[in-house]
């Protein structure tokens, strides 16, 4: 299976960081966010993998792919460790990148992998979001897929107040944390929205898809949206993530992630939480 991850857009939220550089490569603790979404797939047994792009996002490219006087300077300077980290990331995956040459919204950017991808299933991972749990989120709905012989995407409970940030369902839960999707909304309304249970950036998708999304009009924000094309698939299925997933799209929650992540590093966790309490009885 190949897998697309949408890195096309601005960023807008994280101004001025973004000016020049793109969110999908703001660091987690130690790794852009992208580097953690590309292990996952790798680690759900995908190595095959399509970055659809944008203008000013040729550091993406360049973080993958091989830097010859980065390695011999490492390598004449016996830095071993780091050589072994920055081969690591060259070595992860075959990565290939397409251009979305307009920002017309998630639909458009998935139509782009159309070529690429062909007829054939295939998963999508947003290059913004986070996943860690026992199993990767990815594989779990390559598991969905394989067993009901349809589209799968991730789902996740999140507080009635904040329906309105995400895609959400309507469904009837066939087994324990998988349901049959019935509906499915694009930020409704806290009053509107039929559940509570949100779309959380990763999917497993049927190759007729791209026949969805090209019927699909312009939804909200005048884009075309990825969930008004999948309420038009004749089976869907959720899966409720059994683990965290960590939204990237804005400052807070980058850094609380950034902060969670330190706090697994044991190097990192003792002076961290020192420095916190140090923070919090100043402030």
């Amino acid at each position: 299976m190949k897998a697309v991850i949408p890195a096309a857009g601005f960023g807008t939220r994280f101004l001025p960081a973004t000016k020049a550089q793109p969110k999908e490569m703001l660091p987690v603790y130690d790794k852009p966010t992208i580097q953690y979404v590309i292990e996952e797939a790798v680690n759900s047994g995908i190595d095959d993998i399509l970055i659809v792009t944008g203008r000013n996002k040729r550091s993406i490219e360049d973080h993958f792919d091989k830097s010859f006087e980065l390695e011999q300077m490492l390598q004449r300077a016996g830095k071993d460790k780091y050589l072994k980290q920055v081969r690591k990331i060259t070595d992860l995956a075959d990565i290939c990148y397409v251009r979305q040459k307009e920002q017309k919204g998630l639909g458009d950017a998935i139509n782009c992998a159309k070529k690429h991808i062909g007829d054939e299933p295939f998963a999508v991972l947003l290059g913004d979001s986070i996943t860690k749990g026992p199993k990767p989120c990815t594989k779990q709905l390559i598991d969905v897929y394989e067993k009901y012989g349809a589209s799968a995407i991730s789902l996740e409970e999140v507080p009635k107040e904040k329906v309105e940030r995400y895609g959400i369902i309507k469904g009837i839960e066939v087994e324990k944390d998988i349901y049959k999707i019935e509906k499915l909304v694009e930020k409704p309304l806290t009053h509107q929205a039929p559940s509570n249970l949100a779309i959380m950036g990763r999917y497993v998708l049927t190759p007729d898809i791209f026949d969805k999304i090209e019927e699909t009009e312009p939804g909200v924000g005048g884009e075309i949206q990825l969930t008004d094309a999948l309420s038009k698939l004749d089976a869907i299925y959720g899966n409720t993530f059994e683990g965290k997933t960590y939204d990237i799209g804005n400052r807070f929650e980058w850094l609380k992630t950034s902060i969670e992540f330190a706090m697994d590093d044991e190097e990192s966790k003792d002076d961290l939480i020192c420095y916190m309490k140090e923070m919090i009885e100043k402030y």
